[in-house]
């Protein structure tokens, strides 16, 4: 298979964090779902919700404490260095643009870590932005 390289990046990123994931082979018949939380507003109270009940989590080895604990996590970062390292210790993609992270809501990154634990990394004024 050819890869063609396009974008800023070249396809800099793409062996590392894009040909490992699976496409969906599930059908999902998305006409009969109700849909409606993802509008702005009640996304915004729903993903702000998800992330209060995250238990919060800092110090040395995030990683190491999000692995052994047995729900959602939510680890503060200070800024974008303080993010990479936290970044670089669950092997996630550490890119900002415009001044955040790649992928994040309101200055916050989720993702699943090991199991079906969600972890949000959540910037320094992303608590205010949602509301908490």
């Amino acid at each position: 298979m050819m890869v063609i390289l396009q974008g800023s990046s070249l396809g800099q990123f793409f062996n590392q964090y894009l040909a490992p994931i699976k496409l969906n082979d599930v059908q999902v018949d998305w006409k009969s779902m109700d849909l409606s939380y993802l509008m702005e507003e009640k996304y915004l109270n729903h993903f702000a919700e998800m992330v209060k009940k995250a238990e919060l989590i800092h110090g040395a080895d995030v990683a190491l404490k999000a692995n052994n604990m047995s729900g959602d996590v939510c680890i503060q970062y200070r800024d974008q260095l303080h993010f990479e390292e936290i970044a670089r210790q669950f092997g996630i993609f550490e890119e900002w643009k415009d001044g955040v992270p790649r992928t994040a809501y309101k200055g916050v990154v989720v993702f699943r870590y090991q199991t079906s634990r969600r972890v949000f990394l959540v910037g320094p004024n992303s608590f205010q932005l949602l509301g908490l």
